[in-house]
């Protein structure tokens, strides 16, 4: 193993190799649509090579970070984030927990129309679903463009937990897309996460 090698830098997205030749470790994730791994954090690549009596001699991929890390989202992983921009056909979010563990670094998610809702795909209205400010509980489904992360809220459980009306009152959930102001009454359309799932 050179040492240079083991020193290379790496950023989110970045390709480590194919999966028919490695394993993917620790801040390292596999994709089933091009059987390719990639980063999912800033750090530096290492290989650490297959146990002598494993089965699956392939060497293990890892990206260890090169600062401390808080958490890093990762395809399959549940986390907290919240709304900072709501487009026609997607809405934008900063992630602040994976899980109960909070970021220490900037991760940017990205719901798309489609990954809103399992139901009537075609007739979500972002504007409806979410709002600036929002806090909502997403899956994470992979690492899309530009580093950001696409999430998904198309579970009952999934969707906005926390929002605040127009009047500054926190919302309370009426119905799987409704929120109450509890100052004014008002109600306005969200894609609501179920209580207590």
């Amino acid at each position: 193993m050179k040492e240079d090698e083991k020193k290379e830098l790496v950023t989110p997205g970045e390709v480590l190799g194919t999966a028919s030749e490695l394993k993917a470790g620790k801040g390292a994730y596999f994709s089933a649509n091009d059987k390719t791994i990639y980063a999912s954090l800033t750090g530096f690549r290492s290989i650490i090579p297959a146990p002598i009596d494993a089965t699956d001699q392939r060497p293990t991929v890892e990206v260890t970070g090169h600062k401390a890390h808080g958490a890093v989202p990762e395809p399959g992983s549940v986390v907290i984030a919240r709304i900072t921009k709501v487009m026609a056909r997607m809405a934008s979010a900063d992630i602040m927990c994976v899980g109960p563990k909070s970021v220490r670094e900037k991760f940017t998610g990205i719901i798309r129309q489609q990954d809103v809702r399992a139901t009537e795909i075609d007739k979500v209205e972002m504007h409806a679903s979410f709002h600036p400010g929002d806090i909502v509980r997403a899956l994470v489904l992979s690492l899309g463009d530009a580093r950001a992360y696409y999430l998904s809220t198309a579970k009952n459980e999934l969707g906005v937990v926390s929002a605040e009306s127009s009047a500054g009152g926190e919302m309370v959930p009426i119905s799987w897309t409704e929120m109450q102001c509890p100052l004014t009454g008002q109600i306005e359309r969200r894609k609501v996460a179920k209580v207590g799932a």
